[in-house]
């Protein structure tokens, strides 16, 4: 398998406002096919790779965004989107003069899908536009790069928000859902386990410089940022541990398989596992005083499955993409907030955790957080 997006494929408000997707009612009212009349958040996508074709496709089916513009290297992928998602000419552009953006009044925000390591720069760029900036996750490769972006983005007045697309999967938030509302009685402990075999070594991922690190800044973001809004609280603590059978494909800087766990300010603890040398690992496990809840595959593209003490659950698979970019454009627009943030700052959060697990499996030590 040769990256996360072939794995994920085949894995089946302000306070006073309501977020969108606090219920599966609110979920099937924002997709009735009822006419939406309200303002569209009008979107350009940087990096037509495999993830910005699907981000584009989820799109085709949102009320509150709309794909208008792209940023592209490679002038035949420009091409070929012009024509098939009907984009002006004018709302094209490449890596050297994106910034120009900012005379454009068509556009909105910008979706930076790139490598890791282009991120930081990229978004810093887009915000200094003017426009919003969404961007993939992780939101850098650092938690330095995550607080200039932040910084910049603030500096801007521009929103900075990161892809957390399960923010927004109504399985995910109705087990969030559940455990706001006390249902699981105190949560003593998560399990996530995010692991595929990846395959070619040649591949941008496997670079230290583009991608930040290996499976940890690929898959391993969900099992810290799925801890986090499943407890409900901030870890205080870090151990962890790294495992590399393979040098060669796996080199410096690339972490192959790092177990780690986290403890929680109520005592509460997650035992996670992130790897780029096993399959079948989608999983997480939250157990708490008074019930549990079981998701597998948890973070998946395919439609997500689960179960908890009180029975499966059965809210309706749609695209996440879909979700993700309506529910956002709601955010900008509107200030309705999801039920777990999807802004910089909740990414940076993120950075932070994953800056202490590599220190702590290269020290040995548990990292203060």
């Amino acid at each position: 398998m040769s990256s996360r997006r072939e794995f994920l494929e085949k894995l089946t408000v302000s306070a006073v406002s309501l977020p969108i997707l606090y219920s599966p009612a609110s979920v099937l009212a924002a997709c009735d096919g009822q006419p939406y009349k309200g303002p569209v958040l009008r979107v350009a996508i940087m990096g037509l790779g495999s993830y910005g074709n699907r981000v584009a496709r989820g799109m085709e089916s949102c009320k509150r965004a709309k794909l208008v513009g792209v940023i592209s290297g490679t002038p035949s992928k420009v091409i070929d989107w012009r024509k098939k998602y009907d984009i002006p000419e004018k709302n094209c552009y490449n890596y050297k003069n994106f910034d120009q953006v900012k005379n454009n009044p068509d556009i909105d925000a910008v979706y930076v899908i790139t490598p890791n390591g282009l991120h930081c720069e990229q978004a810093i760029r887009v915000a200094k536009a003017g426009k919003h900036v969404i961007c993939e996750k992780p939101m850098a490769i650092n938690a330095e790069e995550g607080e200039r972006m932040v910084k910049a983005c603030k500096a801007a007045g521009v929103k900075l928000l990161v892809g957390y697309r399960m923010h927004f999967e109504p399985k995910t938030v109705e087990v969030i859902r559940m455990r706001k509302a006390g249902e699981f009685g105190k949560t003593k402990f998560f399990q996530g386990q995010s692991g595929f075999v990846i395959g070619d070594p040649t591949q941008w991922r496997l670079n230290p410089k583009l991608s930040g690190g290996g499976a940890m800044m690929d898959i391993g973001v969900y099992s810290i940022n799925g801890s986090r809004y499943m407890l409900g609280e901030e870890p205080i603590w870090v151990t962890a541990q790294e495992v590399k059978t393979d040098s060669v494909k796996f080199k410096e800087g690339i972490d192959e398989t790092i177990t780690f766990q986290m403890g929680f300010p109520s005592g509460a603890i997650a035992s996670c596992l992130s790897t780029y040398a096993m399959n079948n690992l989608d999983r997480f496990f939250l157990n708490g005083e008074k019930g549990f809840a079981e998701m597998q595959p948890s973070t998946g593209y395919g439609p997500i499955e689960g179960r908890t003490h009180k029975g499966k659950l059965t809210q309706p698979h749609i695209t996440h993409q879909t979700l993700q970019m309506d529910g956002m454009a709601q955010l900008i627009f509107e200030g309705v907030q999801p039920i777990a943030p999807v802004d910089g700052e909740e990414g940076l959060k993120d950075l932070k955790i994953i800056d202490a697990i590599f220190l702590a499996a290269k020290t040995g030590k548990k990292v203060e957080l």
